[in-house]
């Protein structure tokens, strides 16, 4: 296992759209922390990419579906006053929701580390719209590979993918240090981006192929990964031929 904790590479502007970005999340992530477990679920199903919701699925079915689980978890009736937002908002607010310390914390240091950099080179403007372009492509391809999965997709990751696929192409050999855990042993080592960037989207893509099946119990949405991480390329590409043309 594997962590990259920070790089050697200056940034050029400061970053205020990534900053931005981090406090937003961090913002509605503790708006979330905040609410009761009903609330809280109710919030997650009313903002979350629900993919089923672009088949048809109708959002009462899903609603119930999830006034099921609880009730089982929690051994007594629910039901949750709530309808599903349209699927093409959740596109853009299932980008800004976590589901726990652990998710938001991951997403936002890879944002803090590999951001600034490509925000730097993008410019402030270029990169929002990079950013969130990310994450609809990332949100395309979880959509695309399981359209019926009532599950809500939440989180920064697809988005976060873009931006280290930008940041892979942009500064392939600026140097990147990680945490390297085996078993007992940790250490740490220095390697080019496009190494530590390019083991992370291997292991995207072999778990991505790994869980291919119908969706039914959640868990990490490698799709999103694998195709925020390509639509981050294809437009990191395009900026750069724009940007390069003489006329």
């Amino acid at each position: 296992m594997f962590f990259p904790y920070k790089d050697d590479n200056p940034r050029i502007l400061i970053p205020y759209v990534t900053y931005s970005i981090i406090i937003l999340n961090v913002l509605v992530f503790f708006y979330q922390f905040g609410l009761d477990l009903i609330a809280e679920q109710e919030f997650t199903l009313k903002f979350g990419l629900i993919p089923a919701t672009f088949s048809d699925v109708s959002p009462s079915q899903i609603v119930n579906n999830y006034s099921y689980r609880i009730s089982q978890a929690i051994g007594r009736p629910v039901t949750l006053n709530v309808t599903p937002a349209s699927p093409w908002l959740t596109m853009f607010t299932s980008m800004f929701l976590h589901g726990g310390f652990a998710h938001i914390i991951g997403n936002m240091w890879f944002l803090w580390i590999f951001g600034d950099n490509v925000e730097s080179a993008f410019g402030h403007k270029r990169f929002a719209i990079f950013y969130l372009l990310s994450g609809l492509g990332a949100a395309f391809a979880q959509v695309f590979i399981n359209v019926s999965s009532i599950i809500p997709m939440i989180g920064a990751s697809g988005a976060i993918a873009g931006v280290l696929g930008a940041y892979m192409l942009r500064f392939p050999r600026a140097r990147v240090h990680v945490f390297i855990f085996l078993f007992i042993i940790i250490t740490t080592i220095q390697t080019p981006a496009f190494v530590v960037i390019g083991i992370w989207f291997l292991i995207q893509l072999t778990s991505g192929i790994g869980s291919l099946g119908p969706d039914t119990t959640g868990g990490v949405a490698w799709f999103a990964h694998i195709g925020g991480f390509i639509t981050g390329i294809i437009f990191e590409r395009l900026f750069h031929f724009v940007r390069t043309q003489k006329y």
